[in-house]
C-alpha cells in the first residue's frame, strides 16, 4: 500500500495567510488526506471549516505550548479540530546549552503530557539541528532530554535537521523505536557551516545566512543529500509529514513532488 503522508501547513504559510480554505483545498487536490496545522489555536474555527470542506484530517498539530501560560487553550483547540497529538515545534538553541537546560525542558514536557492526557491527547516535541549539534560531555544535549523524558511523550523527528546536526538519522530512529510517532520528511543540500549556524532568536526572520541558504536549498524528497529511503525504512510505523522550511521554486509543486516520491518509494 502506498504511503498516506501528512503535510505541515507551515510549508505553504503564505497561502494559508492569504486564503486558508484555498490553501488546504490545494493540498487536498495534490492527494493529501492528512495535514499538520500550525498556529491553529487562534484560527480553530477557520481550520475546522477548511478541513471539513476539503475532507482532510489532522492527526497532529504544532503549537508553542511549552512557554505558554495557558496550554489548556491549545489542547481545547486540538480537541475541536480532531488533532490527536499536539507538538511544540521550537525551543531556541540558547536554551539547549547544558544538561540541566535539557532536563528542565523535559520536565515541562512531561507536565504538559499529563495535562494533554486529561483531554484525551498526547503531547510531543519537534527538533531542529541544535539539539544534536550542541554537545555536552561529548554527547548531543538531546540525549539528556531523552533520559529525563517520560515514555508516553511523543517525539517528532525532523529528519533533515537531525542530519544537519550531525546525526546518523536512520540509526537515531532505530534507537528511539516507537517513541517516534511522526517524521518530518524534508530533503536538501547538507554542506558548509549550516550544522553550526544557529538562529539568534525565536524569530524565523532572524537567521544566519547559512541557515537562510539551507532553507532555500531544500528540495523535494529524494532530490537532496538526506538518505530519505533509509530514514523511512528505520521508522516504518511513524507518520510521514512532508515539510519545507522554504523553497526556491513554487512550493505547491515541491510538495506535490514529495508526495509523488513517497507514493513510489515508501510502500
Amino acid at each position: 500500500m502506498p504511503s498516506s503522508p501528512s503535510v505541515q501547513l507551515y510549508t505553504v504559510r503564505d497561502a494559508v495567510s492569504a486564503d486558508l480554505q484555498g490553501a488546504v483545498a490545494r493540498i487536498a487536490e495534490i492527494g493529501f488526506t492528512k495535514v499538520e496545522p500550525y498556529s491553529f489555536v487562534e484560527r480553530a474555527d477557520e481550520f475546522e471549516k477548511a478541513f471539513a470542506d476539503s475532507g482532510v484530517t489532522a492527526p497532529s498539530g504544532h503549537a508553542p505550548v511549552i512557554d505558554s501560560d495557558e496550554p489548556e487553550k491549545a489542547f481545547a483547540a486540538a480537541v475541536q479540530l480532531g488533532i490527536g497529538t499536539v507538538i511544540d515545534p521550537f525551543i531556541p538553541s540558547d536554551r539547549w546549552q547544558t544538561a540541566d537546560d535539557a532536563r528542565a525542558i523535559a520536565d515541562r514536557v512531561n507536565e504538559l503530557q499529563v495535562l494533554a492526557a486529561a483531554s484525551g491527547l498526547r503531547f510531543g516535541y519537534h527538533n531542529h539541528q541544535w539539539e544534536f549539534a550542541n554537545q555536552v560531555e561529548g554527547r548531543p544535549v538531546y540525549d539528556f532530554f531523552l533520559e529525563r523524558l517520560n515514555d508516553d511523550v511523543v517525539l517528532e523527528i525532523d529528519t533533515f535537521w537531525s542530519t544537519v546536526g550531525g546525526m546518523d538519522t536512520p540509526a537515531l530512529l532505530r534507537s528511539l523505536g516507537d517513541r517516534v510517532q511522526f517524521l518530518h520528511v524534508k530533503d536538501g543540500k547538507i554542506s558548509g557551516d549550516i550544522a553550526t549556524a544557529l538562529p539568534s532568536s525565536e524569530s524565523a526572520l532572524e537567521v544566519p545566512d547559512a541557515l537562510a541558504a539551507a532553507f532555500k536549498n531544500q528540495t523535494p524528497a529524494g532530490q537532496g543529500d538526506v538518505d530519505v529511503a533509509a530514514v523511512l525504512a528505520a521508522a516504518p510505523h511513524a507518520l510521514r509529514v512532508v515539510e519545507f522550511d522554504d523553497y526556491a521554486k513554487d512550493v505547491f509543486d515541491g510538495v506535490a513532488e514529495s508526495f509523488a516520491w513517497l507514493q513510489e518509494n515508501d510502500a
